[in-house]
């Protein structure tokens, strides 16, 4: 069982009991020194002074989040070749290979999802529209 009361625990005690008090100070003057007026206009979100014209609950497209998805999944795999690219002296040839494997199937999956046309934008009846207009 690790001792609790060596110097470096006793430092990071401090550290915390400040980071509360801060954190408790903040709120309570906030809360002693802010505005306590409530009204309609109050409520309302100011952005440059122009007045808010409906609601702020925006429809996105599906397209929108299945891009975001896309995005974020092939990130997290780059963070992995990352971590493969740090330790690649110690990983040797069986890293490598492994490497290769991960990155043969993440380009599998990016051809799938380009076949499928999961990566374009616009739909196929707009793009058309839009040929056609250049013609």
């Amino acid at each position: 069982m690790p001792d609790l009361l060596q110097p470096h625990h006793w430092g990071f005690a401090v550290f915390l009991l400040g980071v509360l008090a801060l954190c408790a100070f903040m709120l309570g003057v906030s809360s002693l020194l802010g505005s306590k007026a409530w009204g309609r206009s109050k409520n309302e979100p100011f952005e440059s002074g122009i007045l808010p014209t409906g609601s702020a609950r925006l429809r996105f497209s599906a397209k929108f989040y299945l891009v975001a998805m896309l995005f974020v999944i092939f990130d997290v795999e780059a963070l992995y070749l990352f971590a493969w690219a740090v330790s690649v002296r110690e990983s040797g040839w069986a890293g490598l290979i492994e490497a290769t494997v991960f990155i043969a199937i993440l380009l599998a999956g990016l051809v799938y999802l380009w076949r499928i046309g999961a990566l374009d934008w616009a739909p196929a009846s707009r793009r058309e529209r839009q040929a056609k207009l250049k013609q």
